[in-house]
């Protein structure tokens, strides 16, 4: 999305960054933005390398 949240989780989880981007959007649109404070949270959180 924006802040690289996805991908940073990809990395540490050490799989591919697009499913970690398609599974975020798919949770953003199923739980009506929930996901987006998540990843706001994420954003805020971890830390930047």
């Amino acid at each position: 999305m924006i802040a690289g949240v996805c991908g940073g989780a990809a990395a540490y989880l050490d799989i591919d960054a697009t499913l970690v981007r398609l599974l975020m959007v798919a949770a953003a649109v199923f739980t009506g933005g929930a996901a987006i404070l998540v990843y706001l949270a994420g954003w805020i959180l971890m830390p930047q390398d």
